[in-house]
Order: C-alpha cells, then structure tokens, then sequence
C-alpha cells in the first residue's frame, strides 16, 4: 500500500447500490480491486438522494422509498497509480459515472501507527487512539 503526500488524483464512481458484478455488489468488487491494486484506500458512501443519465430520482424519503439508492466509491492515491487503475473500471462500470480531481494529501496516517515510526500501542494508547484521555473516552479521532 502507498503512503500518498502532496499532490494526488481523487477518483469518485457514481453507481446505484443495486448494481452487481457477479452476483456481489459493485461497490464491493470495487473496492477489493483497488485493495488488489495496491491503492492508498477506497471508500463507498451511499446517498440518501439523487437522478443520473437516466433522470429518474431515487431517495430514501419514507414515502418514496427507493432500493437502489447512489453510491459513491472514492479513492485518493498518486496520479500514476490511479490512471493505472482505470482500465480495472472499463470492464466493471457498465451505467454510472467515473471522475477524477486533482487534490492535496495533507495527512495519511492509519490507525495505530505513528508517523515518526512509533507503534500507537507502544506510548499508551487504547485502542481507540485517544491516548488514554478521559474526556476522549469511547471517541475517535480522524
């Protein structure tokens, strides 16, 4: 896995939570493609609210309530690994939308770990990252 700093590439796909890919969610298979990949991380977010090509609205309203809300996976890496990525997509968005912005990296850093090489566990941290903090308690820190 990379450890993006500075400039990067935000890639974002736009589909329904419905679609599939061999009988798994799109979402799904995109994601582990890009774990596979190498990729700095992915993200899938669903919409409450939202219309694409086809113009048809799709909410969780009560009232109106859809099973094929939107989606969206985003995944923030290097230009070069992202646009190397690209090809995995042709084959497995059929209907939706595919993006990419430039962006900044500012921070990166995974649970437990410590950018000046230390193991969280190692300075007292519980396992929540809150470094034993009693008005953090239960609380995570991005």
């Amino acid at each position: 896995m990379t450890r993006p700093t500075g400039s990067a590439l935000r890639l974002t796909v736009l589909v329904g939570e419905n679609d599939t890919w061999h009988r798994k969610p799109l979402y799904t298979e995109i994601v582990h493609r890009a774990r596979a990949a190498g990729l700095a991380g992915a993200s899938v977010f669903r919409g409450i609210e939202g219309f694409g090509a086809s113009s048809l609205i799709h909410t969780s309203r009560l009232l109106s309530l859809s099973e094929d809300l939107p989606v969206a996976i985003v995944v923030v890496d290097t230009e070069e690994r992202v646009r190397a990525f690209l090809p995995e997509l042709d084959e497995l968005v059929t209907e939706g939308l595919v993006t990419l912005d430039p962006c900044e990296v500012v921070r990166y850093v995974g649970r437990g770990a410590d950018p000046a090489g230390d193991r969280a566990g190692d300075r007292g941290a519980s396992r929540d990252g809150n470094q034993g903090d009693p008005d953090m308690k239960g609380k995570k820190s991005l």
